[in-house]
């Protein structure tokens, strides 16, 4: 789970990369676009742009290179050229990036057009629940600090918090230990060590947290069809606290 310094040099690289796409996705309008216009889009920038390799493409099965989930869906939205962003829609991107042999993974959850406020709460708060766990890290604190901090936020905002999915350790491969839960107990569960590298990816729903899944076996929406929002980053613990390897340019930290 440690990575050593040269490892955490190279999986900057991937995390600086990643964040580039991102920010090249915050100058587009996605109205009127499908969800397979923008995996291709992507696909080309990861592949052309970035010499880089897309790792999602072909992991477990799946055949695109990011995750799109619309609305009420909550993760692992399968690109379709059928599915058309809206206006009002809110959507998120789950993207990962392979580079000299190391994996970065993020999400960023986009407001497209003239969404309701109800919308632009529950993505807000979905993306303050991300910084609260991201502030929790540091050498001694617990994987239980972080999922404490996350839960508590979203109950604070009257939402709840997906418990089916949760982040992970990243580096030569996209999914390694530990597991870090979006909910949790101070104090409690592994301790942090310099050199860990994981993702915190809280999964936030407007009304229940209870899920169901579509029958391609990959669509996960929320059970009440109400909104979900999601934000990801790639973080490391350093020697006084934490480092965001996917920061995207002029992104707010919410410290």
């Amino acid at each position: 789970m440690v990575k050593t310094p040269d490892e955490l040099a190279l999986m900057r690289i991937s995390g600086r990369l990643l964040a580039s796409v991102f920010e090249m996705l915050d100058g587009l309008d996605l109205t009127g676009m499908s969800t397979l216009e923008v995996n291709n889009l992507v696909e080309r920038y990861i592949t052309v742009d970035l010499a880089s390799r897309p790792a999602s493409k072909g992991q477990y099965g799946f055949a695109f290179v990011l995750n799109c989930s619309l609305n009420d869906v909550v993760c692992h939205g399968v690109p379709d050229a059928n599915e058309i962003i809206r206006d009002g829609d809110i959507i998120n991107l789950d993207i990962t990036l392979e580079k000299n042999g190391y994996i970065a993974d993020s999400s960023k959850t986009w407001v497209v057009g003239n969404a309701s406020g109800a919308a632009r709460r529950l993505v807000r708060i979905a993306n303050e629940a991300m910084w609260a766990g991201i502030r929790q890290v540091r050498p001694g604190a617990s994987l239980g600090d972080i999922g404490f901090a996350i839960e508590r936020h979203a109950k604070r905002n009257r939402c709840s918090v997906v418990r089916d999915y949760c982040g992970h350790g990243i580096g030569r491969e996209m999914h390694e230990e530990p597991q870090v839960l979006n909910f949790g107990r101070p104090n409690s569960g592994l301790r942090l060590r310099e050199g860990m590298v994981f993702t915190i990816e809280p999964m936030i729903n407007a009304g229940r947290r209870q899920v169901v899944t579509d029958s391609d076996g990959w669509t996960v929406r929320t059970s009440d069809g109400r909104l979900s929002a999601q934000f990801e980053h790639t973080v490391a613990v350093t020697a006084d606290g934490v480092e965001v390897l996917t920061l995207r340019e002029g992104e707010a930290t919410l410290t």
